[in-house]
């Protein structure tokens, strides 16, 4: 029986480009307090954008926005990012544009979650009602590669496709919502995972010259 008083609702809507070639999954946000920007991978300290830096630019602060906040994106930060030594921000904008004209989709396998410890941990979340993979897909209609980009992600997303979860840097076909898709488990860009930045970063490259991205 679920504490219906402690259930997050996921607070960003799905980042879905009408030529979208690939999905990118995670899990579901960090607490709202750890946030730089209102947009996926926001805290300072998950390395997402630095993998995207590295893998597409050769520059893992390509995305990093060093130093003061952005004024431009109004984003303020927090006494809890402080005291955790974030001193620095993602450009927001460039983000977006650069997702937009590659043709990335972004979004969650979890649109409702409790925190059992009150923290990000995939392993402290219990998921209260997954994301419809299928809706998402029916709005994207050139996706045919879904990126799992942590265990749990990988793991929630497997059981929507009813099949087994391929190794990490690699993937899977299934044939899910009226298409033959490629089911990506790429190295979780959590510093808490045990992989180099530059491992990770490559493991990425591979993927999106794959699929043509690269």
């Amino acid at each position: 029986m679920y504490n219906y008083t402690n259930i997050e609702r996921h607070l960003l809507q799905p980042f879905l480009p009408s030529n979208a070639q690939i999905l990118m999954l995670g899990s579901f946000p960090p607490p709202k307090e750890r946030w730089c920007m209102d947009f996926f991978y926001p805290n300072p300290q998950n390395d997402m954008w630095r993998i995207m830096g590295l893998a597409f630019f050769g520059d893992k602060e390509h995305f990093v926005e060093q130093g003061a906040k952005n004024a431009a994106l109004k984003v303020t930060k927090t006494a809890a990012l402080k005291e955790n030594g974030a001193k620095s921000s993602f450009r927001y904008e460039e983000i977006v544009a650069f997702c937009k004209e590659k043709g990335i989709a972004i979004f969650d396998t979890a649109q409702a979650v409790i925190r059992l410890q009150g923290n990000a941990a995939d392993e402290h979340l219990e998921i209260v009602e997954q994301t419809d993979i299928t809706t998402l897909l029916q709005q994207i209609p050139s996706c045919h590669n879904l990126c799992c980009t942590g265990g749990k992600a990988a793991q929630t997303l497997a059981e929507n496709l009813h099949c087994a979860i391929p190794k990490v840097g690699e993937y899977i076909e299934a044939d899910f919502a009226d298409r033959t898709i490629r089911f990506w488990r790429m190295p979780s860009s959590s510093r808490a995972y045990p992989l180099s930045l530059d491992n990770k970063a490559a493991s990425y490259r591979r993927l999106f010259e794959d699929i043509g991205l690269l």
